[in-house]
């Protein structure tokens, strides 16, 4: 078989324009390789766990008889203490789990500590 004179620079162009494809994909075309992938769909899942989660645990916080105050006194603490005072009260360990999920508890004393005003 007798191959085209000009067969080395249609193999250089192949390769060549294989590469830019894939340095414009993965730059501006928004292809990600598979760990990529994995570590994104891992923090989507930690993100929705804590925004279903939080709100209850500030729920069951409220639910205590002198929320009140407890809740006074956590939004005059400090923000980085906030979430250790609501994990150390309980409320954001859920039924059903032995541990205490820290990235719950800082959101529930968000919640807590900065209460938005229903619009009207």
């Amino acid at each position: 078989m007798k191959l085209p004179e000009n067969t080395s620079a249609y193999v250089w162009g192949a390769a060549i324009g294989a590469i830019a494809v894939a340095i414009v994909g993965f730059s501006w075309g928004g292809w990600v390789t598979g760990g990529t992938s994995m570590k994104n769909a891992a923090t989507a899942a930690s993100d929705a766990k804590v925004a279903v989660l939080a709100p209850i645990c500030a729920d069951r916080f409220r639910a205590q008889g002198d929320s009140a105050v407890k809740i006074a006194e956590l939004a005059k603490s400090s923000s980085w203490d906030r979430g250790n005072v609501v994990e150390k009260s309980g409320f954001a360990t859920m039924p059903g789990s032995k541990t205490t999920d820290s990235d719950v508890a800082r959101a529930c004393a968000e919640i807590l500590a900065n209460p938005t005003t229903p619009k009207t």
